[in-house]
């Protein structure tokens, strides 16, 4: 379609665009010539492809807030709703982060020195360098009674006065007057003669008891008796004092490899000992107070098979037997023990004894009090040890022995 037919379209049309909004070529074309007759209406053409969108327009100031309306009737209330049911419990947060801790704040500055005051007014010097003493004040009110004051404390026992001097004797008093002799008076008149004979008088009350008599000579020493048999074992009489403040615990491990068989075995190396009752330098355990006491031993075995035990008294309580010749042993026992007992751990002989202690290796004896006694208790006493002191040997009656497996390593 040409300019000029769509310049015909647009002021054909039954609203035909006013003239400052008709494009310049239909202006152009209405210069050239009277306008002709107009035609009859063309068909209508083809829709035009749509023309792509504009730009945005700026977006417009923001309009004044409008009027708030009056405030409307209030409305009923309405019925109570029902209880909703619980929620699913949500899951607990985590726990936040702690704060960090703030910094020291800066010391503040040193405040400036006070102004110095001002000087006070010159004394005055008095006529005379003599001090004077002024009138007396008026007698003040008495004051309230203080309460009764706290009973003193009894003083001490004065000491025990010096003896007198003996007082000086008095003066002899003057002998008296002897007196005058009485006269002799009148020879009495002599009536006498024989009475007639009395009858036998009553028996006479017993006397007294005589005294006793001296001790007579000391008899003929006898010879000595033959000395009786040993009386059963008495009960353990009521224990002592109670002292259940007493603590006791010790650890010590083995520091040389293989030690002397028959006597207790040496484990040097302190691990704990604080109250002493454990000597390193005999390897003995001495109880400090009568109770319940646990022991224990941890041992390594090496090269050898280990016949070891624990004694108490010079009698064995326990032996184990280990088989293998590269491993561990170990055992634990309980024991009641009186106040001066004592406990170690020793080997049978040179053949049996593999303990051993090394750098990767290690050999332990231990033991603890438990408990101690109450004061109510009283137990039978064991059978008194039956070899001297200084006798360590390898006792086996009425022992309990147990063998341990070998271990792989």
């Amino acid at each position: 379609m040409s300019s000029e037919e769509q310049c015909e379209l647009m002021m054909s049309g039954p609203d035909p665009p006013p003239a400052n909004q008709l494009p310049w070529y239909c202006i152009c074309h209405q210069c050239k010539g009277n306008q002709g007759t107009k035609g009859d209406p063309g068909d209508r053409g083809l829709p035009g492809i749509p023309g792509s969108p504009g730009r945005r327009g700026t977006t417009g100031f923001r309009g004044q807030p409008g009027f708030v309306g009056r405030q409307g009737i209030k409305g009923q209330k309405g019925e109570e709703g029902l209880k909703g049911e619980r929620g699913v419990e949500g899951f607990v947060g985590p726990k936040g982060a702690g704060g960090f801790k703030g910094e020291k704040g800066d010391r503040g500055g040193e405040g400036r020195p006070g102004d110095q005051g001002i000087k006070g007014n010159d004394g005055l010097c008095p006529e005379s360098c003599e001090a004077t003493k002024g009138d007396p004040g008026p007698q003040g009110l008495s004051g309230a009674a203080g309460p009764r004051g706290d009973a003193g404390l009894q003083g001490s026992k004065g000491d025990k006065g010096v003896k007198g001097d003996t007082g000086s004797m008095g003066t002899a008093g003057n002998p008296g007057s002897v007196g005058e002799k009485g006269d002799q008076g009148a020879q009495g008149e002599c009536d006498c003669h024989d009475g007639e004979k009395g009858g036998s008088g009553e028996k006479g009350d017993k006397g007294d008891q005589g005294g006793e008599g001296d001790t007579g000579s000391m008899g003929v020493k006898g010879s000595q008796g033959e000395k009786g048999d040993l009386g059963p074992v008495g009960i353990m009489g009521p224990p002592g004092p109670c002292m259940p403040i007493v603590q006791s615990a010790f650890s010590a491990g083995l520091a040389e490899s293989f030690p002397p068989p028959n006597t207790p075995v040496l484990f040097t190396q302190i691990l704990n000992n604080v109250q002493g009752h454990y000597d390193p330098a005999t390897g003995i355990y001495t109880a400090p107070i009568d109770g319940t006491y646990i022991f224990s031993y941890h041992l390594s075995v090496f090269q050898r098979v280990l016949k070891v035990g624990i004694f108490l008294n010079f009698q064995p309580i326990v032996k184990t037997t280990s088989t293998t010749e590269l491993g561990t042993t170990a055992h634990e026992v309980i024991l009641h023990l009186s106040r001066g007992d004592r406990v170690w751990v020793m080997v049978k002989d040179e053949i049996t004894n593999g303990m051993h202690a090394g750098r990767e290796t290690a050999s332990t004896f231990s033991g603890f009090l438990l408990h101690p006694d109450r004061c109510d208790m009283a137990l039978p006493r064991g059978p008194p040890p039956t070899k001297a002191p200084g006798e360590y040997i390898w006792s086996p009656p009425n022992t309990t022995t147990t063998v341990t497996p070998p271990t792989k390593n």
